[in-house]
């Protein structure tokens, strides 16, 4: 059951991973999916999902690490995501 939505796109692929990696030890959410290799330029997102903090936290413990390298594409926090969503998610 996806709770709040966290969602964060990098330009890099080993950069989404390591931020992936500190948000889920940094925080108590839980990682939903991590896509990869998006088209020939490598970007991909990672999804959270937890309560409304837990997960606005992990966004920017995330979108730190990966902004620091300059590959920060976006990121979002959906509070309460419509079913709909949520099943391209899962």
């Amino acid at each position: 059951e996806l709770k709040a939505l966290g969602v964060v796109e990098s330009f890099s692929v080993s950069s989404l991973i390591e931020a992936a990696d500190a948000a889920v030890k940094a925080t108590p959410v839980q990682l939903v999916s991590i896509h990869l290799a998006m088209a020939i330029g490598g970007k991909g997102f990672v999804s959270l999902t937890g309560d409304v903090a837990s997960v606005q936290e992990a966004v920017e413990v995330a979108a730190g690490v990966i902004q620091r390298k300059g590959l920060l594409v976006e990121k979002v926090v959906i509070p309460r995501p419509r079913r709909e969503i949520v099943r391209e998610f899962v």
